[in-house]
């Protein structure tokens, strides 16, 4: 052994029994667990529009075997498991989009209102507390303009005391959606599970009619931000691109559902889905565009900040979640 060891070794063997000879000391208290989150809000650039991602909370839905219409419960869960996710339930975040061109701010949908209440908790209604925590006043909201008529992405068009959350804005939405689920005999022929989602149509545009604006998908409803047509999940299921300078994202809305399950299972059916084929075609339609392009794609039901880029597979697709950045 040589000199410089032995020292070392004597030191150590030194420093232990001095140790030993000192008295216990007291533990210190730990600090008290916060039991909470952080405000949940998220911005980033497109060229120069400032878009805000703002979570609305997350539903865990109870997996059963009518989730997904066309593929095994065994080989969902297998899908959940490999994601690292609950087998028995499936996480089903909400995320809208606020985006801010310098000249308007214009809301992407406008989340649940606090009306999604089943399944354990947390649940949905941190939309208005996260909208507080980013600075963005509903006043100051220019322009809604809604991708479809499920109550998720409608609910906060009114707070619950059904006064308009946005009272300045414009209130767009796809003449698809609106004939559809406002046509009282569609409501009297669908089913019973369908018959809340018709009456709550009803209850959040019955009064506003005449300040609800219809349009047409395959446009741009604003500057740098084009309607795209994306039936199957609903009759009038509308995407977005959002574009300026040379950057662009795609707002594919709810043409996925959990991305592990209808990203990466593209042909699966979820059990949301009005026409489960035509969902399909529609969802390959624009992953495939979103990854050719290499567009930031942004899901209303991914995991929080809810962005990401799309990989082809062998199978089908994957999501890339966007790297965090803390700059704009």
């Amino acid at each position: 052994m040589s000199d410089l060891s032995r020292r070392h070794l004597l030191a150590g063997t030194a420093i232990a029994a001095v140790g030993a000879a000192l008295p216990p000391q007291a533990a210190r208290a730990a600090a008290p667990q916060s039991g909470q989150q952080g405000p949940g809000f998220y911005r980033f650039k497109i060229g120069d529009y400032e878009v805000t991602a703002i979570n609305d909370g997350t539903w865990y839905r109870k997996l059963d075997a009518s989730f997904v219409r066309n593929a095994e419960l065994p080989d969902v869960q297998k899908a959940l498991a490999d994601a690292f996710l609950p087998t028995d339930v499936v996480p089903i975040p909400f995320t809208t989009l606020m985006v801010n061109t310098g000249s308007k701010l214009i809301a992407l949908d406008t989340g649940t209102g606090g009306m999604m209440a089943a399944g354990p908790a947390p649940q949905s209604g941190t939309f208005a507390g996260n909208l507080a925590a980013a600075g963005i006043d509903p006043k100051s909201v220019d322009a809604i303009y809604i991708s479809h008529f499920h109550p998720d992405h409608i609910n906060g068009i009114k707070g619950k005391d059904n006064a308009l959350f946005f009272p300045n804005a414009s209130i767009n939405v796809p003449e698809a959606e609106w004939s559809f689920w406002m046509d009282d005999g569609n409501m009297t022929r669908a089913p019973e599970a369908a018959q809340g989602s018709f009456k709550n149509a009803r209850r959040i545009f019955g009064d506003i009619a005449g300040k609800v604006q219809r349009f047409t998908p395959g446009k741009e409803v604003e500057p740098g931000i084009a309607s795209i047509a994306a039936p199957g999940h609903t009759p009038g299921h509308t995407a977005y691109s959002i574009a300026n300078g040379n950057k662009s994202m795609l707002y594919v809305a709810d043409a996925t559902n959990n991305p592990w399950l209808f990203v990466r299972n593209p042909t699966w059916q979820a059990v949301f889905d009005a026409d489960g084929n035509k969902a399909a075609e529609t969802r390959k339609m624009l992953l495939d565009r979103a990854a050719a392009d290499k567009m930031l794609a942004h899901g209303y039901h991914w995991p929080f900040p809810a962005s990401g880029y799309i990989t082809k597979t062998a199978k089908g697709y994957d999501l890339v979640p966007a790297m965090w950045s803390p700059s704009l």
